[in-house]
């Protein structure tokens, strides 16, 4: 978990109002800040409060505080965690982001989006690990899968050309030049 957490936390105090909190978010390019009182997190505001709570209801955000609209309590997990952790977390609690801890002391904060930004480095490891097992080869009809060398992006199909593995889109270009 600490490897990925954001931090430092972005917070705001109870009494902040929601035009503000709403500036500070869009300024500093969070999707959520931590609503602190006497240096301890009592809730959270994500875009998604925004939204439904102010926007959706017509309401006005600057006749509105924090305390208000935010999200309570701010689930939390321990620095030390791991990602499976936070995902069966996240699940049963059915949030998109964790406060994350250390010694009970807020230290970061971990959305859904940044244990996604992990998985494919995850599925690629859980992948190689199952074809071993299995015995199954990884070249499927002269494909190899992984990451385009010209593109970077992902592709079943990748093919061997010049020590470069390239996918379709990539070989049609350089073909057509």
């Amino acid at each position: 978990v600490r490897e990925i957490m954001n931090s430092p936390v972005i917070t705001v105090k109870p009494t902040a109002k929601i035009n503000v909190v709403a500036r500070k978010m869009v300024e500093l390019g969070v999707g959520s800040i931590v609503v602190m009182e006497k240096e301890k997190p009592i809730g959270i505001i994500t875009d998604t409060d925004i939204v439904k709570k102010i926007v959706a209801r017509n309401a006005v955000p600057s006749k509105l505080t924090a305390a208000k609209i935010m999200s309570s309590p701010l689930h939390t997990i321990e620095s030390t965690k791991d990602l499976s952790d936070v995902a069966r977390l996240m699940r049963k609690l059915r949030v998109k982001r964790l406060g994350v801890t250390k010694k009970g002391d807020l230290v970061g904060i971990l959305a859904v989006s940044d244990v996604l930004s992990v998985t494919p480095e995850l599925i690629d490891i859980v992948s190689e690990k199952a074809r071993i097992m299995t015995g199954e080869s990884r070249r499927v009809r002269g494909y190899v899968e992984g990451y385009c060398d010209n593109c970077g992006k992902w592709s079943e199909y990748l093919e061997e050309i010049d020590n470069k593995y390239t996918w379709e889109e990539c070989r049609l270009e350089s073909a057509t030049g």
